[in-house]
């Protein structure tokens, strides 16, 4: 039998995908997000950066700096830790965020991604769930980080409900910040390479910011600096949700970041990835 009489979905499977449901991207991308759901489960170490470490930061910045950050011989390390938590919160979210590009840069090295084009599914769902999957990793970094910082004595001073909306948006950051490390693990050639650039650009947006100490405590050039941070923004407003405080602006400077990093680096992650596959 010639090609010609086979049908639409024996002949070619991307055709049959375009004739299905305009959705079925999305069913295929949270299939292929919980195949890396899955895969975590099976090598669990694989969070030990997300457990492991935010822990380690939390206890060594509150108890080796907490009492002369919080006013010299006078200031406890339980002054410190309402300051503390929100910005390590932010920092060790964040740097998660890095996994999702060197993940995505190790399975195209190893093929995973050509035998995903094998498959009769929506050319994009592959990045998608990968994407989508990670959200495991940023979430399980908020969890540990609040059940321990609630063991030493943190709360919500500006109520529970502001404090939940905080970790809304410090989730919703890193998503959007994702899309930076996917472009560059999709652009560069190893994954050694994407965690040495991703480094040398998140050093600089988390340490010059307010994590570990208010931005008048630095030199003039490094507030300068802070003040245009996005992540200044970011801890602002998690801040100001869960102690009180201002909210608003830095609230808006943040959706407007996050709004921008999808903007310009989604696009650009999604046509490298359509390059490569």
């Amino acid at each position: 039998m010639s090609t010609a009489t086979l049908t639409p979905t024996t002949a070619d499977p991307q055709h049959a995908v375009r004739r299905s449901s305009p959705f079925a991207w999305v069913q295929q991308s949270l299939t292929l997000a919980w195949r890396n759901i899955v895969r975590i489960r099976q090598n669990p170490e694989a969070l030990a950066d997300v457990t492991f470490q935010p822990i380690i930061f939390l206890v060594l910045f509150l108890f080796v700096f907490g009492g002369a950050v919080s006013g010299g011989t006078g200031g406890t390390w339980q002054d410190y830790l309402p300051f503390l938590l929100p910005g390590v919160l932010v920092q060790s979210v964040v740097f998660s965020t890095l996994g999702t590009g060197i993940a995505l840069n190790e399975d195209f090295a190893k093929g995973v991604f050509d035998r995903f084009r094998s498959l009769p599914i929506a050319r994009v769902s592959p990045l998608i769930g990968a994407v989508l999957g990670d959200t495991v990793r940023y979430l399980t970094s908020i969890a540990i980080l609040m059940v321990t910082g609630l063991a030493l004595g943190f709360r919500f001073e500006n109520g529970v409900g502001n404090g939940l909306l905080a970790l809304l948006l410090v989730l919703a950051f890193a998503l959007s910040l994702c899309w930076v490390w996917v472009w560059l693990g999709l652009k560069l050639r190893t994954a050694q390479g994407v965690q040495g650039i991703a480094f040398l650009v998140m050093f600089p947006l988390t340490f010059g910011s307010p994590i570990f100490v208010p931005t008048d405590t630095m030199p003039g050039f490094l507030q300068a600096w802070s003040n245009i941070n996005p992540i200044s923004y970011l801890v602002d407003a998690m801040r100001g949700l869960m102690l009180g405080g201002e909210i608003q602006k830095p609230l808006l400077l943040t959706l407007a970041w996050m709004v921008g990093l999808v903007a310009v680096f989604a696009p650009l992650a999604i046509r490298a990835y359509r390059k490569r596959t």
